[in-house]
């Protein structure tokens, strides 16, 4: 058993043509921080749990990501934002979705997991449970950036009516010289945010978070805070954190699907990963990515597109991310 976490931040046709060296090496070292925030934890002997959170945490506060700030917006220009996660020694889990005010997302989800007797709040509920808890509520305007503002707007010239996956988005703009097109490339990658890990007591976690899609119908909520489908850990199998087509995973229940497999089948982590992720999804038209760890330390980081935000981290070692297919 070797300690690790495995951090994802959305995956996507992730166009090379679209990507700087400059905005490249900025990813790059966004991912090797969060990392390093969750590999101290790890290194100093903290929970699973502590270094999921710390990550998405992380991951929610650097804008190059759709979670927190920087998330994207509804089809009424807001912005609603959902997480979850759940620990795998015992099984509690906390998620909350459609909220507005919430800085970390993440942090609403764990008090709910910690501090409540029950399992998922939504809206306003879930923010006045955070307000209880003492959590930081700031005004809406804190999630907008100018570049998500522009995607939205992008997408409305487009068709007012679209509801847009960020892999979607940049096939609106193909024609347009490249120099107009938006570094981040944004549009074509999907928008969640996610952390798993193994702790040194062979404890298993796993946490995700996500501003949706661009120009959602509102009250939309996706795979990122559903128990089963886009966050689940369990010590007897894997934890998993999932990115892409949020109603397939749904309709797949893709992260229980791996532990079931591994649990029910006996099959391994990269057995069970790969047949959710390349047969299963893909069969419903599924797109994107996952993040999984077992009990014993693997770990593997999927997805079916052209590229995945990702990377890892052992104790004691630097830590490696990747964007492309190796």
């Amino acid at each position: 058993m070797k300690p690790v976490i495995v951090i994802h931040g959305g995956a996507g046709a992730i166009s090379r043509s679209a990507m700087t060296s400059e905005k490249e090496r900025e990813y790059h070292q966004a991912l090797a921080d969060i990392l390093r925030s969750g590999q101290k934890i790890l290194e100093q002997g903290g929970s699973a749990v502590e270094a999921v959170t710390a990550a998405v945490v992380g991951l929610e506060d650097c804008p190059l990501f759709n979670a927190g700030r920087g998330a994207v917006f509804t089809s009424d220009a807001t912005h609603e934002l959902d997480a979850a996660i759940m620990d795998g020694l015992t099984l509690r889990t906390g998620a909350i979705a459609n909220v507005h005010r919430i800085r970390n997302p993440i942090l609403a989800a764990r008090q709910v997991m910690l501090a409540s007797r029950h399992v998922f709040f939504v809206g306003e509920g879930a923010e006045r449970f955070a307000a209880a808890q003492g959590l930081e509520l700031v005004d809406p305007s804190y999630f907008s950036t100018p570049s998500r503002l522009e995607q939205l707007e992008r997408v409305r010239r487009e068709n007012p009516d679209a509801a847009v996956l960020d892999h979607d988005g940049q096939s609106k703009v193909e024609n347009q010289p490249a120099a107009e097109i938006h570094p981040l490339d944004m549009d074509k990658k999907f928008g969640t945010v996610g952390a798993v890990a193994l702790d040194q007591h062979g404890n298993l976690a796993a946490a995700t978070s996500t501003g949706g899609i661009t120009n959602k119908q509102v009250g939309r909520v996706g795979d990122a805070p559903v128990i089963g489908a886009g966050t689940y850990a369990s010590n007897q199998t894997c934890a998993v954190s999932a990115t892409g087509t949020g109603e397939m995973y749904i309709r797949k229940v893709a992260a229980y699907d791996i532990a079931a497999r591994m649990r029910y089948a006996g099959q391994t982590l990269e057995q069970a990963c790969n047949a959710v992720m390349f047969e299963e999804l893909p069969s419903i038209g599924g797109k994107g990515g996952l993040i999984a760890v077992d009990a014993q330390g693997h770990f593997i980081m999927p997805f079916n597109t052209e590229g995945m935000y990702r990377g890892y981290a052992h104790p004691g070692q630097a830590p490696v991310t990747e964007i492309y297919r190796s």
